[in-house]
């Protein structure tokens, strides 16, 4: 038990999810050349295009002050939504990742919530409403999947960004391709998006559509489900950081910064990006950590069965006292913290 703890704990130096690749982009683009003054007004453009505010304001209700991202240490709510054109139903995130920023080493982590965790939905009832976190942002959008996390993690969110996941089609055309070294042969059929491909092992050269399947398979008997697709999901990031490193290999920019800027949303200004500019370096050194959860069956309000994730208590206490240290915040009494976790239902 101590070991698996251990292996828990451990903080892996690992890229950012696929569905987060629109925001890495900018980033990445800051770090390797923001002096060009064609970049730097692309950027200005690209911002003000995905720029929306919150209905809550410019700040937390847990923060006294609005945080200045280039002066404090702050936190940032990173979506990706799966969401298209013609779906119905709202707009579920199924990945959910909080960047925390601390400005004095200038070091970034990040934390993933697993998308089926069983948590209360701040705002959906005027009493307590426990649910899939992933739903919040479809019952109210935006200030909703905010609230909902910053009572499950105990720290405030300052800032969030929105990446719907057609957009990275967009973006690798834009990029004309990248080379993927595909690990196992599989084809991917989706009826839905009229794609059919026949995947070799070995290096390939992918446009956009031939990445996004390559990204999502998880249904073959060597994909591995959903951990395997994280696997292949880091493969395709990595390949698009290489791509973008060298601003010789972006020969599109004007499609590039299109791409971005067409499917991505978030409260950030031009001149809050600008202020990123200090974690750059951080970005190659990200340590990332997991909300652990155990997965079992319930019935939802319909007396359905669905699948959920209850937050494991002792490890989500120890999470919410290295996010809090890590944006330096008062860090409770361990018995004393509150939590989300639905044991007390159960």
């Amino acid at each position: 038990m101590e070991e698996t703890r251990k292996r828990r704990r451990k903080q892996k130096k690992k890229r950012l999810v696929l569905k987060t690749a629109l925001f890495t982009a900018l980033v990445g683009l800051l770090a390797v050349g923001t002096g060009a003054w064609y970049i730097v007004n692309q950027l200005n453009d690209t911002a003000a295009s995905a720029y929306q505010g919150l209905n809550r304001g410019d700040k937390s209700e847990l923060r006294v002050q609005p945080v200045d991202v280039g002066k404090d240490n702050f936190s940032m709510l990173i979506l990706g939504s799966d969401f298209r054109d013609g779906d119905s139903g709202g707009e579920r995130t199924d990945t959910m990742i909080v960047g925390t920023f601390n400005k004095g080493d200038r070091s970034i982590k990040l934390t993933s919530i697993p998308r089926d965790t069983y948590t209360e939905i701040i705002g959906y009832t005027e009493g307590p409403f426990y649910d899939k976190i992933n739903h919040a942002h479809a019952f109210g959008g935006i200030d909703m999947a905010i609230d909902t996390v910053e009572n499950l993690l105990d720290i405030p969110i300052d800032h969030y960004g929105l990446a719907r996941f057609d957009g990275l089609v967009d973006i690798i055309d834009a990029l004309d391709g990248i080379e993927v070294d595909v690990t196992y042969e599989f084809n991917f059929n989706e009826k839905s998006r009229d794609v059919d491909f026949d995947f070799t092992k070995g290096p390939t050269h992918m446009d956009g559509e031939m990445a996004l399947a390559y990204a999502r398979e998880r249904k073959s008997a060597e994909g591995g489900g959903d951990k395997g697709r994280g696997i292949r999901q880091q493969q395709v990031i990595e390949s698009i950081i290489d791509r973008t490193a060298s601003l010789s290999s972006i020969t599109r920019f004007n499609d590039f910064f299109d791409a971005i800027g067409n499917n991505l949303q978030m409260d950030l200004t031009f001149g809050n990006i600008v202020s990123l500019h200090g974690y750059a370096s951080s970005i190659d050194s990200i340590e990332t950590l997991q909300l652990q959860t155990d997965g079992h069956m319930r019935q939802d309000i319909y007396g359905n069965n669905i699948w959920y994730e209850d937050a494991v208590e002792e490890e989500l206490l120890e999470l919410q006292h290295t996010l809090r240290e890590h944006l330096e915040l008062p860090v409770e009494n361990d018995s004393t913290l509150e939590t989300s976790t639905s044991d007390s239902l159960d």
